[in-house]
């Protein structure tokens, strides 16, 4: 085609590089996109810096409270100290996806290719730029201390606050159960813009076809056979295992890794039933892998595999991946597991918003959730079984708001026969909490999301709230499991030892990463705490752990210099 006027030809290009548009040249890399060096130094006998360590000492404080028969409350303050020591080396990462070919895997794929070579492409709105918007690590910020000279607040990436991975340089691979090229992948998929994946596609087309995964039909929607086409064979799970270990052990070799993480961004799975002997205990969950008992899940081997090489797994969907034999196997190799559930849209905001009600001594009545998606989630999600694993973890979110107000809400303390625990209906008065998910193939991977919170405010009266929200749903979900990976591999680094304590020796922190909370709808805890489902106690405790780890203590804001003469 001719020249148009003063505009020159456009030549298309491979696409292995930023597009050299003669119509548009090369744009900058997008803030959340910036490499930076680590340059927060703390100047205060708490913390010390050698090659290898950032030290720091932190002081938690609490306080014990004990309620009297008469209704007097007794505060005791606490204090323990403890020291934590990071490693500042950041370690080389590989995240292995399960489910690698899907919609989150291909998408997660694409962006950090056009981020790694900057890629620039159209769409109607003008020249787009690859960026991690979306992610709590690359684009927000913390709040690290004043500025002397005027006062104002000083914030940095919360990427910044200690080492960590760039997202651009994880190197990628994993497992699915559909052997479709992942280029071709990404174009079944279709969330990305036309032109981007035009660029991208011969980078992804050079990742090949994912590794052969596992399918236990009784675990997924029937629906998900015609996509079972690339199998680890049989149906013996103890050499299913065996071959996902070394699936790991050679990723992580090939690639020169120091440090594999696990993610499994695959379909939702029903529930696992608990049983006696089977999967309740570490050596019986191995037993009963070796006798490929029907109740071992492909997530729980994947999980076990990880745990056995050393490798951190996160659950990024809302089936029971931990059951107690994972926990205790996690535990015993010092593993590293966190889940459950991505959090990115309806349920995020639910956490807010039942949170800023319950705050604000208004009473939410119920809260009616309603969804509609047509992506192979929804898809997966349309079978009774794996609707009700996200069912679950959708409706626990409002708990622990509703139990710090006894105000609003009556407990129910009555115990059962045996007198000693409360009854299945311990959550006490409750809002009616109704969740509904549908499966609608014409609005892809664009859910739409409804939500009515019905609420008592003053002298009887009520109140009601309509939230439509409308989203790209992997767009969401590819942030979070960036954020998991490279906060799971931050974790990996953090020791600490109590100050005051007999074991001098730094030791790794606790299996159960429940710093990961924040981007999870069912937070995984130790066993016997409390989950904590409030966003912002997630974000605060997240950031005041970060801070700790550099020798600042928990920035709150009473802002007293502007209270006082």
């Amino acid at each position: 085609m001719a020249p148009v006027g003063n505009n020159p030809v456009y030549t298309p290009t491979s696409g292995f590089n930023t597009p050299e548009s003669q119509l548009d040249g090369p744009l900058p890399v997008h803030p959340t996109a910036v490499r930076r060096p680590y340059s927060i130094v703390v100047n205060s006998e708490k913390t010390t810096y050698t090659d290898e360590f950032i030290t720091a000492k932190y002081d938690n404080r609490g306080a014990n409270v004990i309620s009297s028969a008469d209704g007097q409350i007794s505060i005791i303050p606490t204090i323990k100290s403890y020291e934590f020591r990071t490693a500042r080396k950041v370690q080389k990462t590989g995240l292995m996806m399960i489910g690698i070919g899907g919609n989150n895997g291909s998408t997660l794929c694409a962006t950090i290719l056009a981020n790694r070579h900057n890629i620039s492409w159209r769409t109607k709105e003008g020249v787009q730029t690859p960026n991690y918007i979306g992610s709590l690590l690359r684009a927000s910020t913390v709040r690290i201390g004043t500025d002397p000279t005027t006062g104002k607040d000083v914030h940095v990436p919360v990427s910044d606050v200690l080492p960590m991975v760039h997202p651009n340089d994880l190197v990628l691979g994993g497992w699915d159960i559909s052997g479709v090229p992942m280029d071709q992948a990404m174009y079944r998929a279709k969330v990305l813009d036309w032109d981007l994946q035009r660029q991208v596609a011969p980078m992804m087309a050079l990742m090949g076809k994912p590794l052969p995964s596992i399918y236990y039909p009784t675990f997924i929607a029937a629906n998900q056979s015609a996509r079972a086409d690339n199998l680890i064979p049989g149906d013996n799970k103890q050499a299913h295992l065996d071959q996902i270990r070394a699936d790991i052990r050679n990723f992580k070799e090939e690639n020169e890794l120091d440090r594999v993480v696990v993610f499994w961004t695959a379909n939702t799975e029903r529930y696992s039933d608990i049983i006696t002997g089977v999967n309740d205990t570490a050596d019986n969950l191995l037993a009963s892998i070796k006798n490929s008992h029907d109740e071992v899940s492909p997530s729980t081997l994947f999980a076990v595999a990880a745990i056995l090489e050393g490798s951190p797994f996160v659950n990024g969907a809302p089936q029971n991946t931990f059951v107690p034999g994972v926990i205790e196997l996690a535990e015993r190799h010092r593993g590293f597991i966190g889940g459950d559930d991505l959090k990115s849209g309806q349920t995020k905001l639910k956490s807010v918003l039942a949170e800023f009600l319950v705050n604000a001594g208004i009473k939410p009545l119920s809260i009616a959730s309603y969804n509609h998606l047509g992506n192979n989630d929804g898809h997966n999600l349309s079978a009774e079984a794996q609707f009700k694993s996200k069912e679950i973890s959708k409706s626990s979110v409002v708990d622990d708001m509703v139990e710090s107000n006894r105000l609003l809400y009556k407990p129910d303390a009555s115990p059962d026969n045996s007198g000693d625990k409360k009854t299945k209906h311990s959550k006490g008065e409750h809002p009616d909490h109704i969740i509904v998910i549908k499966y609608v193939p014409a609005v892809g991977d664009s859910k739409r999301a409804l939500d009515e919170y019905y609420s008592e405010i003053l002298m009887g009266g009520r109140s009601t709230i309509n939230i439509f929200n409308e989203c790209e749903d992997s767009l969401l979900a590819t942030p979070l499991i960036l954020d998991l990976t490279i906060l799971t591999e931050v974790l990996t680094r953090i020791q600490y030892r109590e100050v005051d304590g007999q074991n001098t020796e730094f030791k790794p922190l606790y299996s159960v990463l429940s710093l990961l909370s924040y981007m999870l709808k069912a937070p995984l805890v130790k066993p016997g705490t409390d989950v904590v489902n409030s966003l912002s106690r997630q974000r605060n405790g997240l950031e005041q752990f970060l801070k700790a780890c550099i020798g600042l203590e928990a920035h709150g804001d009473m802002l007293l210099e502007t209270r006082i003469w």
